[in-house]
């Protein structure tokens, strides 16, 4: 049992480290897209990793639950505790320091408060990229993007959060520092905790630095909004791009005509140059080098692919200006989305092979629910598709959540029908734990409790995420 961060918890914390607490702003405890808010009885603003160390100590002594905060942007409320006792809310918004920059081994040593926004310019400033790129990034931070895996668009070339870390600092569950930031490509000296902390959501420590792996710039990138039949056509197009252009194919984005819609309906000024407007469409984004003209690629591309009935129509962007607008068009979505307000939305990954075929069968289970707009895109080129399910005209989403579980459990049933999985990149946080339980392998869940068990016994890392308090 957690006790609550009370008055006396809080000012003993304050005489070891004063200047550290301050108070809950309603940003600190209020979910993205607004369905519920939190708990916590102050923020602690470390400004250093011996500060964590103390404040995790502290906590544990006290068996005070700790919801560790980066950028709040995750929507599967990982960062957000509704229920139980009153936890400490530890921020690293004060922890955001270039430790290292490393251009011959194309490597970033940061602390886990930088806005990813800031690693990508801190790469950029040395000439090398750190890909890693989504919706969020002007306010996400880099520690909660490891903490969580995050995906984005550019996964097909480059990998997940994962696949861009070297090595990590972290405090762990009694206040030990994990001193794992590395800088090697190899290190096979038993268990990686590395791994296992990136993607534990906070569960089992607290990240608060990483070294991060960077990649030359491509000398050309090229990007293109192409109509396509289907999404059986625009799988066979990524096709056909990665069999032309090998490694050099940074994103591949699947857009349905409902996407240009809700544009048309809450963001007019975004314009989307293909009229009329396609049922489906995609973008590809190529990244190239010196010796490939990039609209030379890009148009050989589509005229390979119109021959073989994959595209019907297209923009290629002539300019870093008109890459930019296409790019705004795909990144305008999930806030078009968020204005209209979903039923019910689903972060799925498939196997690229189920892809055309799941989206019919799912949609034709949901009419058998009620009559919604399904507004279906995201990240083809990896298998995940952000699948969410809208009120039709005339109606809202509070019209419709009595039937929230039941439009939930139908997309996630086919989804786990077809070998696929119902967290693709936002991770479990609360939101999704029944979820893990429903489709999670039994024997992975015992595991993965095991684990949170031996590292945290008293249960103060990020009570109730990713697993049943």
């Amino acid at each position: 049992m957690l006790n609550t961060c009370s008055s006396d918890f809080l000012e003993k914390l304050d005489r070891a480290l004063p200047g550290m607490l301050r108070p809950v702003a309603p940003a600190d405890v209020e979910e993205p897209r607004g369905r519920w808010t939190g708990l916590g009885g102050a923020v602690a603003c470390p400004r250093s990793t011996a500060e964590v160390s103390r404040i995790v100590q502290a906590c544990a002594e006290a068996r005070v639950g700790i919801v560790p905060r980066a950028g709040g942007t995750g929507l599967v409320g990982g960062q957000i505790m509704a229920a139980g006792a009153s936890p400490l809310i530890v921020s690293l918004e004060r922890m955001t320091a270039l430790r290292g920059a490393y251009p011959d081994e194309n490597v970033l040593v940061v602390e886990a408060g930088m806005i990813l926004q800031t690693v990508q310019e801190e790469a950029g400033r040395i000439g090398r990229l750190f890909p890693l790129s989504l919706a969020s990034e002007g306010s996400a931070r880099i520690g909660g993007n490891l903490a969580s895996n995050a995906g984005g668009v550019n996964v097909l070339r480059y990998g997940n959060a994962r696949d861009l870390c070297l090595g990590v600092e972290a405090v762990l569950p009694d206040g030990q520092i994990f001193n794992g930031l590395k800088r090697l490509r190899k290190d096979n000296t038993g268990y990686d905790l590395r791994h296992l902390l990136i993607g534990s959501e906070g569960t089992l420590g607290i990240i608060t630095a990483a070294s991060l792996r960077l990649f030359p710039e491509p000398a050309a990138s090229v990007a293109a909004l192409l109509a396509v039949p289907s999404p059986e056509a625009a799988l066979r197009l990524l096709a056909l791009a990665e069999g032309r252009l090998s490694g050099m194919v940074s994103a591949f984005e699947l857009i349905h005509r409902t996407g240009y819609d809700f544009l048309a309906e809450t963001m007019p000024e975004v314009k989307v140059p293909l009229l009329p407007l396609p049922e489906w469409s995609v973008l590809v984004d190529l990244g190239l080098p010196r010796e490939i003209a990039p609209e030379e690629a890009m148009a050989a591309l589509y005229a390979e692919a119109a021959e073989a009935g994959l595209v019907t129509d297209g923009v290629i962007a002539a300019s870093e200006a008109q890459r930019a607008s296409l790019w705004r068009i795909r990144e305008s979505i999930p806030l078009a989305n968020r204005r209209i307000g979903a039923v019910s939305s689903h972060d799925i990954s498939l196997p690229l092979s189920e892809i055309a075929g799941f989206i019919p069968r799912a949609i034709q289970a949901l009419a058998g629910i009620d009559s919604f707009r399904v507004n279906c895109f995201g990240h083809l080129g990896d298998g995940n598709l952000h699948f969410n399910v809208f009120p039709r005209p005339g109606r809202t989403r509070p019209d419709h959540d009595h039937q929230r579980d039941r439009v939930k459990a139908c997309v996630h049933d086919l989804v786990h029908a077809l070998g696929g999985s119902v967290s693709a990149e936002h991770g479990i946080g609360r939101l999704k734990v029944a979820d893990l339980e429903t489709y999670g392998d039994p024997a992975k869940l015992a595991a993965m409790r095991a684990i949170k068990a031996a590292l945290d016994p008293a249960g103060i890392m990020n009570p109730g995420a990713v697993l049943r308090a």
